[in-house]
């Protein structure tokens, strides 16, 4: 199970300062706990100051644990300049693949070629056949539940069912495998207790802003491991 912890400063309390300070504490837990992914998805930020904060929850993210990866949100060229481990690309962004090939022209001296993470936000089975045809490494589907504090509706766990797999089956896959090649993570609206029921849909893994973005995270990780 895939554990992906978007981040959003704003939500802790105090100016600029303190929320940065609490933002990259929430970033050395997550990662301590094993998260999988966490997203830098601070998009009211400055080049500058975005660049700042990237490379330090980028070094706190490797001090504590060897298996988390940070993405940040958007901004290729600030992922490959302080060499983060990829990127998260929204629907107006560049596609995986052109990300592909910048990522392979940035460092078409080096052999063989460094990892690089593409992840896509998706809202629908559609957007992920997209993602997946254009070499997105997983996609983040949302949102699944209703987000009450948008007063937007969740697509559902129908839906999700339906984005996970390929209808009629691929003959292409072995057996003729019905889901799709990549993971799906489900989002929006995501606790504990309706996390089971998103991989029982289909999905591959859960991600969270509140879900991961508390002082508690450990158990919470420990408690979604165990239940799925």
């Amino acid at each position: 199970m895939l554990l992906y912890y978007i981040t959003d400063r704003k939500q802790f309390p105090g100016g600029d300062a303190e929320q940065r300070s609490a933002l990259l504490a929430a970033i050395v837990r997550a990662a301590r706990a094993g998260v999988d992914f966490i997203q830098l998805r601070e998009k009211d930020l400055h080049s500058r100051d975005l660049e700042l904060l990237a490379r330090e929850a980028f070094r706190a993210v490797r001090e504590n644990s060897a298996t988390t990866r940070l993405l940040i949100n958007s901004r290729t060229d600030v992922a490959l300049a302080l060499g983060l481990d990829g990127v998260h690309l929204s629907s107006t962004d560049l596609s995986p693949a052109d990300v592909r090939a910048i990522h392979a022209a940035a460092n078409r001296a080096r052999a063989p070629l460094p990892p690089f993470i593409v992840a896509a936000s998706c809202h629908s089975a559609s957007d992920v056949r997209l993602g997946e045809s254009h070499g997105a490494d997983f996609v983040v589907l949302a949102p699944i539940f209703e987000k009450l504090q948008a007063r937007q509706p969740g697509i559902g766990l129908d839906a999700l069912t339906q984005a996970t797999r390929h209808s009629p089956p691929d003959l292409r896959v072995e057996a003729g495998d019905n889901r799709v090649g990549i993971p799906v993570l489900a989002l929006g609206g995501v606790t504990l207790e309706n996390a089971a029921a998103c991989i029982a849909a289909g999905a591959a893994g859960v991600a969270g802003i509140r879900l991961f973005q508390i002082e508690d995270v450990a158990e919470v990780v420990k408690r979604l491991k165990g239940s799925c």
